[in-house]
């Protein structure tokens, strides 16, 4: 469980002004690791191409975010799996133990001991986190990969109305035609899907599976919102560095997952087979552990494809892959594929090209001003300026 799950629904865009300065760099280095200029032989020198490789770094992004969705997807895909409190905590504590295990490795240098009072402090964001995620998982169990990603899209247009409320954001012309896209989109998905229900042979059942699949999208959209503006709001007072929001939000989850777990879940012999089937136990444990690795995984790649590229590139890349997201659950999920779902989908990146360009299109004009005032962030690009600081 990390902040990753924030891409989904924000573009994360630093200020333009600091990423020409030494600052930006320092913490980036610290976290990617960053070797040092002119050391080194013929491995070093290959290793640090890599790293500084910017179409390197998109794609594996890209495929960080597609197969962590897939992961998911195939963990909780199971008729009768009813144990997400269990995959979120042992995602947690995977992401605790990797990152404690870098840092004594060397590989993590800017991560500061716990601190009992920051603690205190972040935890109501945590119980934000573990609503957001496991409403998330919960849609995501109901809804296909492609209609889970469109409707996804909707968070974006909480959030951005959030601020406007709270922070004194504003929405551009632009943003707005892109919210009108995401909402008109999800329309277009629901009724392909409800129209695929109908059809099946099930159909009573298929229909109930989506309205529930709906249910618990409604309510991811309103924690995730609650959880990003939150967080902005603690996140300034908390002095956080690369590692420190994802080393505390999994440390703090965990206790509460594990009885949460522990207290409405049933951990009987047969309700534990039924979940861990012989035939797939294997393959299962393997994704729960991967989905806590691939958590770091894409944390590291974003902050990677971030420094060897630029925010505009970053913000694209963002839209751009819920294309494929959307084809890869398709492909290894027999999504329903019609021209209801196809028309959804499209609109969807449609929706997301154009709010990235609007956010470039508002740096810019941020960049090109001559402001007498400190200015004011528009809808969620505060927010998003404020995790890549953390």
């Amino acid at each position: 469980m990390s902040d990753k799950k924030n891409e989904d629904y924000a573009i994360r865009m630093p200020d333009s002004a600091t990423r020409s300065s030494p600052a930006y760099g320092g913490e980036k280095d610290a976290f990617l690791g960053r070797p040092s200029r002119g050391g080194g032989g013929g491995f070093q020198q290959s290793l640090s191409n890599v790293e500084n490789n910017g179409p390197v770094s998109i794609l594996a992004y890209c495929l960080a975010s597609i197969s962590m969705t897939i992961v998911n997807k195939y963990v909780v895909s199971g008729h009768e799996w009813n144990m997400t409190f269990l995959y979120l905590a042992v995602q947690s504590i995977v992401c605790i133990i990797t990152i404690e295990i870098c840092r004594q490795m060397g590989m993590i240098r800017n991560l500061a001991a716990f601190d009992t009072q920051k603690g205190k402090r972040w935890f109501p964001v945590s119980l934000l986190l573990v609503g957001m995620i496991y409403t998330g998982t919960k849609s995501l169990q109901y809804l296909s990969v492609p209609v889970y990603t469109i409707f996804k899209n909707l968070t974006t247009i909480v959030i951005a109305y959030g601020e406007v409320l709270w922070f004194g954001g504003s929405v551009t012309p632009l943003a707005l035609l892109s919210f009108a896209l995401m909402v008109f989109s999800s329309v277009i998905a629901a009724w392909a899907d409800a129209v695929h229900a109908a059809s099946a042979h099930a159909s009573a059942d298929a229909i109930a599976t989506l309205n529930a699949g709906y249910a618990w999208m409604g309510m991811n959209v309103i924690c995730t919102a609650s959880y990003i503006l939150c967080m902005r709001k603690v996140i300034k007072t908390m002095n956080f560095k690369d590692w420190d929001s994802m080393f505390y939000n999994n440390l703090l989850t965990i206790p509460v997952l594990v009885v949460l777990s522990l207290i409405t879940e049933d951990w009987s012999g047969s309700n534990l087979n039924r979940n861990f089937p012989v035939e797939s136990r294997n393959s299962i444990m393997i994704g729960m552990i991967y989905s806590g690795l691939g958590a770091i995984f894409i944390s590291y790649c974003s902050a990677w494809c971030i420094r060897v590229t630029s925010p505009t590139t970053y913000s694209m890349v963002g839209a751009l892959n819920k294309l494929p997201i959307a084809i890869s659950g398709i492909i290894f999920f027999a999504a329903p594929v019609t021209a209801g779902s196809i028309s959804a989908i499209f609109l969807g990146f449609v929706a997301g090209l154009v709010y990235a360009l609007a956010k470039v299109r508002e740096s810019s004009a941020n960049k090109n001003s001559l402001p007498t005032a400190q200015p004011v962030a528009s809808a969620s690009s505060q927010s998003a300026r404020d995790a890549i600081k953390a």
